[in-house]
């Protein structure tokens, strides 16, 4: 369970990098991409958002000096506002699982340290169901609360924006406060980076100390996963995440300050309503030894006389 979200994290990542790269298909004039697969994408993604991109841009200001920067920052708000809610939800609901998972960690140590222990199949099959059971009779999640969700919507947008980026000759030349939005820039890679590992600290106020540690490793895949596809991306792609990071510091500083104590004080209440349930483990029943069976008595007959007839003698008279 330890290592489930970050190769989760990792596939998403991977489904992303194939998505980018593969509507790319880029010739030397930037014509738009055909083909099976890459002209629909295009059609019903890049195009559209090309043309939200530019009628935002003449509409937030002038497309010729900044407008195209401010269209992609007002879109990332327009998309960040639609998914608080779900991120929100998502983000209490794995607090919440956190607090739950540091309440059953003593009992879960013990099932731990016997299930190694353990000697035979049979018995870490009983100890692993054991542990389930106090998961299931405790209410928590053994993936910890977390979804995938708010990623695997933003996916379509990512690669919309890519496109539209690439193959739109205006915003591909346009620049933003001095920054080429269609060249890549390390240096909006690395703040959207550093946004990214600003919020991943902060989401570990207040976490249980038990639990930090397993969770800082988890957290650093976000930040180096935004540096990387923002290095090698347009930099209006980089200032999509920059501006995301800024968004979801934000938001998670408002479930830190807002809505933790409020699940604390909450699991509080019901622990002492509903002390943790704890499976007590059965004793083995002892094997009884085999008795061993009893040897057959051999019976030995009386050896026979010789009984002669009482008028035996009297017959050779």
């Amino acid at each position: 369970m330890r290592f489930k979200r970050p190769l989760m994290y990792g596939g998403l990542f991977s489904i992303l990098t194939l998505f980018l790269s593969a509507c790319s298909n880029r010739s030397i004039h930037r014509q738009p991409p055909t083909g099976f697969i890459y002209g629909p994408i295009y059609h019903y993604l890049g195009e559209p958002m090309s043309h939200l991109i530019t009628w935002m841009a003449n509409t937030v200001g002038n497309a010729q000096t900044n407008g195209y920067g401010w269209a992609i920052l007002v879109i990332t708000l327009i998309v960040r506002l639609i998914l608080m809610p779900l991120m929100l939800s998502q983000s209490k609901n794995a607090t919440r699982q956190q607090h739950k998972m540091a309440a059953i960690k003593p009992a879960m140590d013990d099932i731990q340290k016997r299930q190694k222990a353990a000697t035979s199949q049979e018995e870490k099959a009983a100890i692993s169901q054991e542990m389930m059971a106090l998961y299931k009779d405790n209410n928590v999640s053994m993936t910890g609360g977390i979804g995938c969700l708010p990623l695997i919507i933003q996916l379509p947008i990512f690669s919309a924006l890519y496109m539209a980026i690439q193959y739109n000759q205006a915003i591909f030349h346009s620049t933003f406060f001095g920054i080429n939005l269609g060249q890549t820039n390390i240096i909006v890679a690395l703040i959207a980076g550093l946004t990214y590992v600003g919020q991943s600290y902060l989401s570990l106020v207040g976490v249980p100390e038990s639990q930090r540690q397993q969770m800082k490793t988890m957290m650093l895949m976000s930040p180096v996963m935004t540096f990387f596809i923002s290095l090698v991306s347009p930099a209006g792609l980089g200032l999509y995440f920059l501006a995301g990071g800024i968004l979801a510091i934000i938001q998670t500083a408002i479930t830190n300050f807002y809505y933790v104590p409020k699940i604390k004080a909450e699991i509080a209440a019901d622990l002492k309503e509903h002390p943790i349930k704890v499976v007590t483990p059965k004793p083995a029943a002892p094997v009884a030894p085999k008795k061993a069976e009893p040897k057959a008595k051999i019976v030995q007959s009386a050896p026979k006389k010789n009984h002669q007839p009482r008028n035996a003698g009297k017959q050779h008279r």
